[in-house]
């Protein structure tokens, strides 16, 4: 300011709007976080957080960013209010916006997301190839913890069709998978699934 050099400004507004985004996703995602390890209780400012990075990276035509903000807009709907109809509008945006950005992780949380959400909607063979494709993407990107949470929808899932066979080889991988990952609360729901057969 001193020398009258103001063209930095716009500049620096949008590198401070991507960090305010960045800030609210992994706020929000931390009260995601404590909203499953606690009573269930929701907070509203986690959408309020969500809500206000997907603004954000609206305005800065930052797709990547938006397609990661409305899947939390999503998985908030889907998991903390149980309402499948906004969750549903907002899983399948991010998913179309992150097979067109190229970001494999968030296609992947999508894709989970919207095999959930067919599961309970008695669509068995659109949960399996939802959960299938978002199994394969977390295979590729060595997200062990992830390809074993798939597993545990694709073992009910099997359970419910009568394949037992199937389910006690996803069960008996996923096992394997999540002990190496030590992902404690996939071999509880491991566990759980375990007494389903």
């Amino acid at each position: 300011m001193f020398q009258g050099e103001t063209d930095g400004l716009l500049a620096a507004d949008r590198q401070l709007d991507a960090a305010e985004a960045e800030l609210a996703v992994a706020r929000g995602k931390l009260l995601h976080g404590r909203f499953l390890d606690g009573p269930g209780q929701e907070d509203p400012r986690e959408l309020e957080l969500f809500r206000r990075a997907l603004e954000l990276y609206d305005a800065l035509g930052d797709e990547r960013g938006r397609a990661e903000a409305l899947f939390w807009i999503g998985c908030f709907h889907q998991v903390v209010r149980d309402d499948a109809e906004p969750a549903q509008e907002a899983l399948e945006s991010s998913a179309a916006l992150a097979r067109q950005t190229g970001d494999q992780l968030i296609l992947s949380y999508a894709l989970r997301h919207l095999g959930i959400a067919a599961h309970r909607a008695g669509r068995a063979d659109e949960a399996a190839r939802l959960l299938g494709e978002s199994t394969q993407l977390r295979r590729s990107l060595g997200f062990t913890a992830g390809v074993a949470a798939n597993q545990v929808g694709l073992i009910h899932l099997a359970i419910d069709q009568g394949r037992h066979a199937d389910a006690e080889s996803l069960l008996a991988e996923a096992t394997t998978l999540a002990a190496s990952a030590n992902a404690s609360t996939i071999t509880n729901q491991l566990t759980a699934a375990r007494g389903r057969l």
